[in-house]
């Protein structure tokens, strides 16, 4: 017993190491030492054993359990581990891990005959700025399989019904035993005369085709939450492919796009927006209407207010989709438009208004402070 090396060690994991951790170490070994991949290699087919027996313990949560109280003693009675593990159950151990890797599987796989769920489908729908804030209610058409009418899914023709499939008795499953170097292996593998179903289907439906289902195309009504962004999904449950064997149906997944808004702009849950004045008004201020998502609001700006400045519209924003009594805000951003066009007599007042400021229109240059001073002098 001195002389076992710990199981841990075997498998290079901590003793806290999880089921999945231990299970995809004794994967690595495997497929590193195992015989086949290193024939007449005997320190190989050692450390593969070696690595198969820890593995056989550490994943069966008793025998962990036993062997980190007890150590390698608590297996010396032929219970497994030290001169008590079985090889005949490798086959077990490979199908759990491997599945079809090594010669086909073990008996623990599951059964092909267990109920399936469908697979799911995808597709998606375009909303407008103010659909994608507020929610709205679209209709989608997709195009699924329905249970065949003519033969209510059997997929045999009328008149006839599938039959017992002879070569696996309508287990799905087909079993066989195969003596290798570890001892008598059992191995499982899909039934290929039935493909898994355990029936074979003589003469089969000419609507599907014996496949028990047709294509239909089908109109869903989808509920799209408030303050959903572009590039969001909605999944719908059981509204894609049927499953198999009594399984349930599959999901849908309905990816949104959204339009973009010739004024306004979204980020997360806030909205921005630009909003031209005039000269006189940022000079002198002014009650603007701003435009929201909710129609126009009043906002009053202060005299003196620059271009490029930004106010907040507090709740003025988009919903949040998991609590549409909160929302963002709105930022407004003001913008001084120059007017391109003026008449004559609106030139010669905008002159004289400069004028008062000391600046000359023509040369562009405005009098510093120090300008001004020296004038003072003179």
């Amino acid at each position: 017993m001195a002389d076992k090396r710990d199981y841990y060690e075997t498998l290079g994991v901590s003793r806290s190491a999880s089921d999945a951790d231990i299970k995809k170490a004794y994967r690595k070994l495997a497929k590193k030492y195992h015989p086949d991949m290193n024939p007449g290699d005997e320190t190989a087919e050692h450390k593969f054993k070696e690595a198969t027996e820890a593995y056989e313990i550490l994943s069966d949560s008793s025998k962990r359990s036993q062997y980190d109280q007890f150590g390698h003693s608590a297996f010396s009675n032929g219970g497994g581990g030290a001169g008590g593990f079985d090889f005949s159950d490798v086959g077990d151990i490979f199908g759990d891990i491997f599945g079809d890797f090594f010669g086909g599987g073990g008996s623990r796989r599951r059964n092909a005959n267990a109920p399936t769920k469908g697979a799911s489908l995808k597709t998606s729908v375009t909303l407008s700025f103010k659909e994608a804030v507020f929610g709205v209610e679209k209709e989608i058409e997709v195009v699924v399989s329905e249970v065949c009418e003519d033969c209510s899914g059997s997929g045999a023709k009328k008149g006839t019904k599938p039959e017992t499939c002879p070569h696996c008795n309508g287990s799905g499953q087909v079993r066989y035993n195969q003596q290798t170097m570890f001892g008598n292996v059992t191995s499982v593998k899909t039934c290929n005369a039935c493909g898994g179903t355990g029936k074979i289907i003589k003469d089969k439906c000419s609507s599907c085709r014996g496949t028990g289902y047709v294509r239909k195309k089908k109109k869903i009504a989808v509920d799209i939450p408030a303050g959903i962004d572009n590039g969001q999904s909605i999944r719908l449950n059981g509204k894609g492919e049927p499953g198999t064997n009594g399984g349930p149906r599959g999901d849908l997944l309905v990816t949104v796009y959204v339009k973009a808004h010739e004024f306004f702009e979204r980020q997360g849950v806030d909205i921005y927006y630009t909003l031209p004045i005039s000269f006189a008004q940022a000079t002198l201020g002014a009650e603007l209407e701003v435009p929201t998502i909710d129609g126009n609001v009043k906002y009053e700006i202060k005299e003196g207010t620059q271009t490029h400045t930004r106010f907040r519209l507090k709740g003025k924003g988009v919903p949040h989709i998991r609590n549409s009594k909160i929302r963002g805000d709105q930022y407004v951003t003001v913008v001084v438009e120059v007017p391109k066009k003026l008449t004559e007599k609106q030139k010669e007042l905008l002159k004289e208004f400069s004028a008062t400021f000391g600046q000359n229109i023509k040369d562009g240059k405005k009098k510093k402070w120090y300008d001004k001073v020296m004038d003072a002098f003179e």
